[in-house]
């Protein structure tokens, strides 16, 4: 309801906009463009004043400033950029005009004809200078900032900067976690257009699938304004490629890399290129290739079903060693195009195309124990068959997935006196394909007689529980003596994420007699569908029999003796000269499976905003509220399988029976998001900044989607795996607070606070004897919403370029970042941290360049976190803290030519999740990668 006191201060408010504004009689212009000394690159992130008043503003990413609304009379425009001598022009202002005026910015103490930014300490001062303009707690990686780390994607690429840790996937970043917070609760975009996820249940944004080459520069906003899409908590990740207006000149950049991977022992080819040309002054095509063939190789122990027995002995049911071959290739381009058909327009065209095509050997040595150890000695535990079953299963993966992402854009700007007008039109895309993927072949062998087999599990390292044989060793080696039992064969996965998006924001600028106020409104509409298909085959038996003697290969695992295995190439053979016929098929498990993962899921947003921005040189203040509505269309299917003797509708089943049955729901809501942020000039170097905002997180489509499966024995016990229609989306009021000291104009240390308070945080539970959608069940893992959680942190970040230092010293470059996360939640009565929520992160950076050498070494820590959630505290899935040390050396030839050294994990970091267990923490999952080292050459034109 609007009340008389509100529109009492919205006129007061109107009143004082009008008595400071300084309306001149005509919209006179001032506009300009800032590049460095050689006329190469625009410098983005430079700051404009106008003597005699408080304005100010950014150069932009063309290099491009603007001021309307200047009253006629002389001035003098200032542009400061780190590191770079700040200049003065004298400009006089004429009613009805427009004036232009152009910069070329050189390094301090140079003589001019330098470009600013390229190397270590050029880069560095690019980041102060676009995170000190910044209207945002905002950090900015540029691709030549990138391009000093041996960084193998984006999502590694990210992680060196503050409060970011990201989650591996063999050892290589695949996901992004902002301020400890779950990669799902972030948003990343390209170009501002939204990235898809190539998975089919979830939003997590598999950054790994775009290649670091393809982009001009990478933002990380941890508060949002209203102009930006709200649903985010950790924080808002943009990927910008490259414009043609980037560079003023024509650029062409080349690599050729190769690298070695030791645990593999293979050779891995890298080429990548990018250009931008101008075509006329106002015409330009600019774009990229990138082409990688990455084989690696992991080794891996897992151990599972972990019991403790009545005497205190601890041991695992299950033991898994791992043997894991890997090759990855990644290739993408982008294009853009752009255009200025007049002097108040800019149109593009802008595409990005990646795909991800991972292949994934790993042959494996399975121990089922279904019987208590036999006896115990200290950390060792023996197992005989004489006490019951030992199941030994050897098998093969061959598992091939592709994903691909895409975005295509159309949009433009438009200045036309104190109005702006953005518009844009974006398609994004993003699928994963596997066609006829083998997971896994198994052979097994049970050994259940007295004298067959006795096996003791030493678990005195935590990471590498070791096995030994002691007897029945001829039947354990005896390949002959494993028998086919399963072959599982994803015939076809086919999910995919498509997304139209429309946008338009138009703004108007008001001159006033201390500054700038800026009122802005605007829609933007996305329209998604995510489906996901499965069709699965589940063969159990082959006319003719096989054992592992038919398909025998030898091991290439370092942790241990885990022979004899499968070897790719006979039983890729042996499966495509065998056909369908000839196998087995479990027809009801393989449906049943095919339908349970099976969904499709539509989601509407509509969203519209208006905010205010005032900007009098030294305090800026932006506020406005954003609302968004969410219309959901969610369809999955109730999945039965009741065994025989089981009863349906009163009818007692004769034989295992498959139910299928059809699921719709559909639901909306509406979300209110205010936010203000402010950034005020305290001293000539200081600089504070304040945001408070609310966001909102959507769930996941995997936890939404009702996918209602169960199965029921004989004995009438229903154990299911629900998804859930119903949940509420994270709700989060957020908050941040920083203090910058530019102590020098080639050096920042900033400290800052940040709390968020969610609500209706998801989780997974397992529950028993409950009902749920209408269905009973005794068993059933669903996803329900949590209470409340708060997080909690503070970040410290430190840069410097040691230019005032002696030579040789002064090529001396660091940056130092630190960020503390708290994050706590209320769910089920317990109190826990937030799963992928690590207490600490950290990066260490210290590089040196002179002349033509440049050193740079990178170390990077995250804390240990809680991965998944359990039964109760005791199964609760930890992973262990991470360092990690980078290098990269590079030498440059000549103007044209560098070459570069770099190896990756130098210190041999590993992977181990564990749970705490009621005396000792326990591994569940072990892996190690080992080295990998890169050389090869860059040339630019």
């Amino acid at each position: 309801m609007i009340t008389v006191r509100t529109c009492r201060a919205a006129s007061r408010v109107l009143a004082v906009l009008m008595a400071t504004a300084a309306f001149p009689a005509l919209a006179n212009t001032v506009t300009g463009l800032v590049l460095d000394d050689s006329g190469t690159r625009p410098l983005a992130g430079a700051e404009v004043r106008i003597s005699g008043s408080d304005r100010v503003t950014q150069v932009d990413g063309e290099g491009r400033f603007r001021f309307t609304g200047v009253a006629a009379g002389n001035y003098n425009v200032t542009v400061s950029f780190a590191g770079a001598k700040a200049q003065t022009q004298e400009v006089s202002v004429v009613d009805g005009g427009v004036r232009e005026l152009s910069f070329a910015m050189a390094p301090e103490g140079s003589a001019g004809s330098m470009i600013l930014v390229m190397g270590q300490q050029a880069t560095l001062l690019s980041a102060i200078s676009r995170q000190r303009g910044s209207d945002t707690v905002t950090t900015v990686l540029t691709r030549d900032s990138i391009g000093q780390f041996p960084d193998q994607n984006v999502a590694e690429s990210l992680r060196r900067a503050p409060g970011i840790n990201v989650l591996n996937d063999q050892g290589e970043g695949r996901f992004v976690s902002v301020r400890g917070l779950a990669p799902g609760l972030n948003s990343s975009s390209i170009n501002g257009n939204r990235v898809l996820s190539t998975g089919g249940d979830n939003r997590d944004v598999a950054l790994d699938v775009v290649p670091n080459e393809l982009i001009e520069s990478i933002e990380i906003k941890k508060s949002l304004t209203p102009d930006m899409d709200g649903d985010t908590i950790g924080g808002s990740i943009d990927i910008q490629t490259t414009s043609a207006f980037d560079r003023k000149k024509g650029f062409i950049g080349l690599v050729a890399e190769g690298g070695y991977n030791e645990l593999a022992d293979q050779w891995s080819p890298k080429f990548s290129g990018n250009f931008s040309q101008p075509i006329t002054e106002n015409f330009g095509i600019a774009g990229g290739a990138s082409w990688n063939r990455r084989r690696f190789a992991t080794d891996n122990i897992e151990a599972d079903g972990w019991v403790t027995t009545d005497a205190g002995v601890e041991y695992a049911e299950d033991l898994e060693y791992r043997d894991y071959d890997v090759q990855r290739n990644r290739w993408g381009g982008n294009l853009s195009l752009d255009w200025r058909p007049s002097t108040s327009t800019t149109l593009y065209l802008r595409g990005l195309y990646s795909k991800f095509d991972d292949t994934e050997l790993r042959r494996r040595l399975v121990f089922g124990f279904t019987e208590e150890p036999a006896s115990a000695a200290g950390n060792a535990v023996t197992f005989d068959s004489a006490d019951g079953r030992i199941q030994v299963r050897r098998d093969l993966k061959d598992r091939r997935e592709v994903q691909s992402i895409a975005t295509v854009s159309f949009g433009g700007k438009t200045e036309t006196g104190p109005w702006t007008i953005t518009y844009d039109v974006a398609r994004s895309y993003a699928d994963q394909q596997e066609n006829g993927s083998i997971d896994p072949i198994r052979f097994q062998r049970r050994f259940q007689t007295p004298g067959a087999l006795g096996v003791t599990v030493d678990y005195e390292d935590l990471q590498r529980p070791a096995y030994s044989v002691n007897f029945g060793s001829a039947g354990f080696l005896n390949p002959a003596g494993y028998g086919f039992t399963l072959l599982e064969r994803t015939t076809r996965e086919d999910a995919k994420d498509k997304e139209w998006s429309f946008r338009t924001d138009v703004a108007r600028e008001f001159a006033l007699a201390g500054g700038d106020f800026e009122l802005k409104a605007g829609a933007k509409v996305r329209l998604r569908d995510k489906r996901q298909n499965f069709i699965i085959d589940l063969f159990e038996g082959v006319n003719g029999g096989l054992n592992l003697g038919n398909v025998l290969g030898t091991q290439t695992y370092t942790l241990a003796d885990i022979g004899p295995l499968p070897d790719l190439a006979l039983v890729r053979a042996f499966a495509a000269r065998t056909p369908d016929a000839q196998f087995d098929r479990n027809d009801l498990e393989s449906d049943f499976v095919a339908a349970s993962e099976s969904f499709r899921a539509k989601e509407d947003i509509y969203a519209g905003y208006v905010q205010g921005r005032l900007d009098t040189g030294a305090l800026r203040l932006i506020a406005g509220v954003r609302v968004e509505h969410t219309k959901q269309n969610l369809t999955g299917s109730r999945t039965d399988i009741v065994e025989e003797g089981g009863t349906r509708n009163g009818v007692v089943l004769d034989e295992d029976t498959l139910f299928i049955a059809p699921v719709n729901f559909a639901r909306s809501y509406t979300n209110v998001l205010p936010s203000l942020n402010l950034r005020a000039d305290l001293a000539k170097n200081v600089v504070a900044r304040f945001g408070a905002f609310r966001s909102l997180s959507r769930p996941s489509f995997g936890q939404l989607a009702p996918r209602f499966t169960l199965s029921e024995n004989e004995d009438g016990e229903r154990e299911g795996t629900f998804g859930n229609p119903d949940l509420r989306p994270y709700k989060a009021w957020n908050m941040d607070a920083t203090l910058e000291y530019y102590f020098s104009n080639q050096s920042v240390i900033q400290g800052g606070l940040f709390y968020k308070s969610i609500d209706d945080f998801i989780v997974t539970s397992r529950q028993l004897d409950g009902t749920f959608a209408g269905i009973d069940f005794t068993e059933a893992d669903i996803p329900v919403n949590g209470d409340k959680a708060e997080v909690f942190g503070a970040e410290f970040s430190y840069s410097q370029a040691f230019t005032m230092l002696p030579a040789p010293f002064d090529g001396l470059v660091t940056n130092i970042n630190y960020t503390y996360t708290n994050a706590r939640g209320d769910v089920l009565g317990r109190r826990i941290p937030l799963p992928q929520a690590s207490k600490h992160t950290a990066n260490f950076v210290l590089g040196y360049e002179k002349g033509p050498i440049s050193l740079r070494a990178a170390a990077s820590y995250r804390d240990q976190f809680l991965d998944e959630l359990g039964e109760d505290a005791e199964f609760d899935r930890y992973v262990r803290p991470l360092f990690q040390i980078d290098l990269s050396a590079k030498y440059r030839i000549n103007k044209a030519f560098q070459l570069f050294f770099e190896v990756v994990n130098l210190n041999n970091a590993d992977f181990t999740a564990y749970n705490n267990g009621p005396t000792r923490r326990r591994l569940l999952q072990f892996e190690t990668y080992q080295r990998t080292f890169k050389g090869g050459m860059r040339a630019n034109f």
